[in-house]
């Protein structure tokens, strides 16, 4: 669990382009439907392949970007909302076809900063270049493969390390993992799987307990060189770690590998700042069951407005759902994000900074106003 999440590679083109066959190809197996009728690929499409030298990744086909039929308007808006959540595209044209639909899939490719490739469905024509030629339904789509080992950014894809340049070797590391309403039934959350893996990978010694634990541990046993803890549990684990142990939590190591930390550094004391009426946008990278424990919908709201004294609002988004009107917001605050990979954190959080809002994540805002940002976060800074 050290890797990322897998590179999303989304294929995008006019109807009946060759899309469908393509990923057809590449997965071998006919998993999206190819048909002369126009619009049949209707809600995107994915799929997961091997792609040696890369790993895992998962292809998206999607509706095509000319789709005029009745529901069209509502498939490509479908096919735009992806390029959210790829890390590289693949843009099909057929037979030399290239216009104002293709132009302005490329200007959205550029905004979102993705790096793609473009693959001319031969039937016949003019061979053009700085493009893969090739018919899709004869030929391997080996070249196209070796174009995406160049075009994927590394980051995508390149093993990270959760505690990397955090701990050494023989290093303990003690994780502090409460298991309370929101736990789910008989495992643990992924933030807390990553940390107990990286941290083995990482060749320390991990001692995994819960915080009502946590002070007979202290009592015990030798000092360990890091505690990494819920955020949730930051108020009683502050109080019982030594201010010379290093104290951090699981949300926050995210957002150091996944998130725009340095501008969560930078937002986080927006907190004090807030005025009655200033509404926050709370990003949720999961679709799940709201409980009276939820920390994004509950908890962290009800101490941001304990913490600031003032009538603050909150709006919520969750997944990949689209954001309306940024600037209505104070702040927006992102959680740590543990199924979405770092470019899909990105394109949420970017939003908010190019329209000059402060961000933050949950761990990070929690450890500000519980008094221990600078604690929790100081060893993290490169």
């Amino acid at each position: 669990m050290s890797r990322d999440l897998k590179p999303h590679i989304g294929i995008y083109g006019r109807t009946n382009s060759g899309k469908s066959t393509l990923i057809n190809k590449l997965t071998g197996q006919p998993i999206a439907i190819v048909s002369d009728q126009a619009g049949t690929t209707t809600d995107p499409v994915k799929k997961s392949i091997e792609i040696f030298g890369i790993g895992p990744v998962v292809l998206i086909d999607t509706a095509g970007i000319d789709d005029t039929s009745e529901l069209g308007k509502q498939r490509m808006d479908k096919t735009y909302q992806t390029l959210k959540e790829i890390d590289c595209a693949i843009l099909v044209i057929a037979d030399n076809r290239f216009g104002d639909p293709e132009e302005q899939l490329i200007a959205q490719f550029n905004e979102y900063a993705l790096p793609f490739i473009v693959v001319n469905n031969l039937f016949e024509g003019i061979v053009k270049s700085n493009v893969i030629n090739l018919n899709i339904l004869k030929e391997e789509p080996q070249p196209i493969i070796e174009a995406l080992k160049k075009a994927i950014p590394e980051s995508a894809y390149k093993k990270s390390s959760m505690l990397g340049g955090i701990v050494k070797p023989n290093d303990v590391v003690v994780l502090v993992t409460p298991i309370d309403d929101e736990a789910p039934e008989g495992r643990l959350i992924l933030p807390q799987v990553m940390a107990i893996r990286n941290a083995l990978d990482n060749d320390c010694i991990c001692v995994v307990l819960k915080e009502t634990n946590l002070q007979q541990y202290f009592d015990t046993m030798p000092y360990p060189d890091l505690v990494v803890t819920d955020s949730q549990a930051f108020a009683m684990v502050s109080k019982i770690v030594p201010e010379e142990v290093r104290l951090t939590s699981f949300s926050i190591l995210l957002a150091r590998l996944r998130g725009d930390f340095e501008n969560y550094l930078k937002g986080t004391p927006h907190l004090a700042e807030l005025k009655d009426g200033d509404k926050i946008l709370m990003l949720e990278s999961c679709t799940h069951e709201i409980s009276c424990g939820d920390i994004g919908r509950v908890k962290l709201p009800a101490l941001i407005r304990k913490f600031t004294g003032k009538n603050i609002q909150f709006d919520y988004v969750a997944g990949l759902a689209p954001i309306d009107n940024i600037n209505q917001y104070a702040m927006a605050i992102q959680c740590g994000g543990c199924v979405a990979t770092r470019k899909q954190l990105l394109n949420r959080t970017n939003l908010a900074v190019k329209a000059g809002i402060p961000i933050s994540n949950y761990g990070m805002a929690i450890a500000y106003m519980t008094g221990i940002f600078k604690r929790a976060t100081e060893q993290l800074i490169n």
